[in-house]
């Protein structure tokens, strides 16, 4: 069998794996699949910081001994039409595009801290 694998003619994006330490729940217990959870920021001298709530997470960038390729995977028909992959059979061909490289990883190992906003005293 033959995979083909091939990059677009574009410059290849290069994406980072984020580590977190200990489990991200939501209060509702609903999944966070494709939810947004939180902002990530660089501070001048490059440490990333998530905020995620009212907590904040201070990382560091770390490279990957060996990177990862992120690929799409993408059926065609006998006229070279892309298919929904629910109507591939044994007549379309599958080919993988190359999306993205991953050659770093952000590690945020510390406790999140709360972010405490300034309230003035009342008088």
């Amino acid at each position: 069998m033959i995979i083909r694998i091939k990059k677009d003619g574009e410059d290849t994006n290069e994406w980072a794996i984020i580590e977190l330490q200990g489990d991200l729940e939501s209060r509702t217990n609903q999944s966070l699949n494709d939810q947004f959870i939180g902002d990530l920021h660089y501070t001048k001298t490059g440490t990333p910081i998530l905020i995620v709530g009212h907590h904040i997470l201070y990382g560091k960038e770390v490279s990957l001994d060996k990177p990862f390729a992120v690929l799409e995977k993408i059926h065609y028909n006998e006229n070279d039409q892309v298919v929904d992959k629910s109507m591939s059979d044994s007549r379309t061909r599958t080919e993988y595009t190359v999306r993205a490289i991953v050659k770093k990883k952000l590690v945020f190992r510390v406790r999140p801290k709360p972010i405490i906003a300034n309230v003035p005293k009342m008088v």
